[in-house]
């Protein structure tokens, strides 16, 4: 909460901008006036309601090797939320990311915005230092050098699970969450029981 920019726009209901965030029944003011979304934690289980909201974003560029210019997406999709659900969270944590399959994930928005494939990759250190994310293909080089980290990268195909378990979602509606195949985990040799599915948020 407390966000103010002077560029900010809440759509309305009947917008197409509503209709490509609302990926169940549009959910609106009573008046139809706004567009309303349900910003949630993921790791507490928590949500809300809030406004959908449109404004410019900026984000660097990079060829995959070297920063570029800063570019901006002007009609940007997002919601705002209490800052309770930020409970939970890692210490400093101002907001939380989407990205998944829907319509107006960073990786979406990013790819439409940009015309580049629908990729990201994300590095998070074992360290205090920051982490990274790359959005679209490679090649992915931390400075000063590391060379191409998507050559030594292992990949796991995703699966498409059809229909969502999740609460909040409608029965047989497809989830936006991804899914990797597991057919066993082994912690210092001791197999872990796991059920079918591992859902990645």
């Amino acid at each position: 909460m407390g966000y103010v920019s002077s560029s900010k726009k809440n759509p309305s209901c009947n917008t197409a901008q509503c209709s490509l965030a609302v990926y169940r029944l549009k959910t609106c003011t009573v008046d139809k006036k706004f567009c309303v979304l349900s910003p949630d934690n993921t790791a507490t289980r928590t949500g809300t309601a809030d406004y959908l909201t449109q404004d410019v974003v900026s984000i660097q560029s990079t060829d995959g090797s070297n920063p570029g210019r800063v570019v901006s997406v002007p009609n940007f999709l997002f919601s705002c939320a209490p800052t309770f659900l930020l409970q939970g969270l890692a210490k400093g944590v101002k907001g939380m990311a989407g990205l998944g399959r829907t319509k107006i994930s960073l990786p979406s928005q990013f790819s439409a915005a940009f015309s580049f494939p629908r990729k990201f990759a994300i590095c998070l250190p074992s360290s205090n230092a920051k982490g990274v994310v790359f959005f679209g293909d490679g090649p992915y080089v931390l400075l000063p050098n590391s060379g191409d980290l998507s050559r030594s990268l292992t990949y796991t195909p995703l699966i498409l699970n059809p229909v969502s378990t999740a609460s909040g979602y409608f029965e047989g509606e497809p989830s936006t969450d991804y899914f990797i195949g597991v057919k066993s985990i082994r912690i210092r040799e001791n197999v872990v029981p796991i059920k079918r599915f591992i859902v990645v948020h």
